[in-house]
């Protein structure tokens, strides 16, 4: 598997290009953003961790390009910012993840392999379920045409589940996805939410799986 690192701290960038080769991963390191981008284009890479903060051009603006050129390689993005739509922007402009510094390594390494059991799948400008819209670009979500307001955690949830329609997704899942990682945060958060979720959009959307998490209906 090849990796693809951009990061512009020297010292970090070793340690993950160390790191991941010792797992056995080939790893490939850019330190700008341009740079970072035309290895994305040309490198056949199988994922790339993406830092935000890059000279040249951001990880947020790399990743937009990307898609916008139907570029599908996995990212996984790191930040010192992490705040609700710090994560969300990096969501939503096309990451697949989003990892806030200072990280556990073995997190990472988690979420990496998560990423390429997953592979590249196309993912569409708009995503739809059923009659539910989701617009990342324009942050709207609508049901039967009709426009539904959410709050930031509400999205970032429903965003998470409609990117895997009629999949089961545990709890845990979505505290590493939807949460912030750095910040512990009682279990019965995803509970409180997917009630949130329910009564804005009917509870017949979101099923629990006892024992197992929650689907969204297709």
């Amino acid at each position: 598997m090849r990796v693809l690192v951009v990061e512009d701290e020297a010292r970090l960038a070793a340690a993950l290009q160390r790191g991941l080769q010792a797992e056995g991963f080939a790893v490939d390191v850019a330190a700008t953003g341009p740079a970072g981008l035309d290895a994305a284009r040309h490198g056949g890479y199988d994922a790339m961790i993406l830092d935000v903060m890059l000279p040249g051009l951001s990880g947020y603006e790399l990743v937009r390009r990307l898609r916008a050129e139907q570029h599908w390689l996995p990212v996984l993005m790191l930040s010192a910012k992490d705040g609700e739509y710090d994560q969300a922007d990096g969501l939503d402009c096309g990451a697949d993840d989003y990892l806030t510094k200072p990280f556990s390594y073995v997190v990472l390494l988690a979420r990496l392999r998560a990423l390429l059991r997953r592979g590249a799948p196309e993912r569409p400008a708009v995503l739809a379920v059923g009659d539910l819209r989701l617009d990342p670009a324009r942050r709207r979500v609508t049901r039967a045409d009709a426009e539904v307001t959410l709050t930031a955690r509400e999205y970032a949830l429903l965003n998470y589940l409609m990117r895997r329609p009629g999949q089961v997704v545990s709890k845990i899942e979505l505290l590493d996805h939807v949460w912030d990682a750095s910040v512990e945060t009682a279990p019965n958060a995803v509970e409180v939410y997917v009630g949130y979720l329910r009564r804005k959009l009917g509870r017949d959307r979101l099923e629990t799986v006892r024992g197992a998490g929650y689907r969204l209906a297709t």
